[in-house]
């Protein structure tokens, strides 16, 4: 299972585009309604969605990979969840892929997991990685950690975690099937 985490100020574009692309790669994916208990969850454009399940619903053994989104207050209302910290430090200790993008790698300096790993944010928000090397890159991959730099690097950041799961075979495919230009 690939859980995607969304709390009220999700960035849409961050969201949307990495569920669809997960799901045409034909994973299981569940996005995770954080902060509210009716999976009601409005994004920093005012687009609301129903999340297939609420927070305290997820089973942390089940989990493949977890996906935060950034945008604001997004980013602000995930780190404030303690089910969120707890996904992302069972994904760290099982060796399970953590994907972040935009504002969300704070959350993983924050958290002081980011040491000596070479990761990309939304721009203002470096100093907030703590420990990390970070880079311009739109998409940066380190070990079993996937970050990615805002909205017009979704696609691009979804694609890298479908080819870090299931090969670059399968993204690639994928990126001409959906008429995608690589980074």
């Amino acid at each position: 299972m690939i859980y995607i985490f969304l709390a009220n100020g999700f960035e849409e574009i961050e969201a949307v585009s990495v569920i669809d692309v997960l799901r045409r790669a034909e994973y299981q994916v569940e996005t995770v309604a954080v902060g509210t208990k009716d999976k009601r969850v409005s994004g920093a454009h005012n687009m609301v969605v129903e999340a297939d399940r609420c927070e305290q619903e997820i089973h942390f053994g089940a989990a493949r990979a977890i996906v935060l989104p950034g945008g604001m207050p997004g980013t602000l209302n995930l780190e404030k969840s303690s089910v969120v910290q707890q996904a992302i430090q069972h994904c760290e200790k099982q060796g399970k892929w953590i994907a972040a993008i935009c504002a969300a790698p704070s959350i993983l300096g924050h958290m002081g997991i980011l040491q000596g790993k070479t990761v990309t944010c939304f721009p203002g928000f470096e100093e907030e990685l703590t420990g990390a090397q970070v880079s311009d890159a739109p998409v940066c991959q380190d070990g079993t950690l996937i970050t990615g730099k805002g909205p017009g690097a979704a696609i691009a950041f979804a694609l890298q975690l479908v080819a870090a799961i299931s090969g670059e075979d399968l993204a690639n495919n994928l990126r001409m099937s959906m008429q995608c230009q690589p980074m």
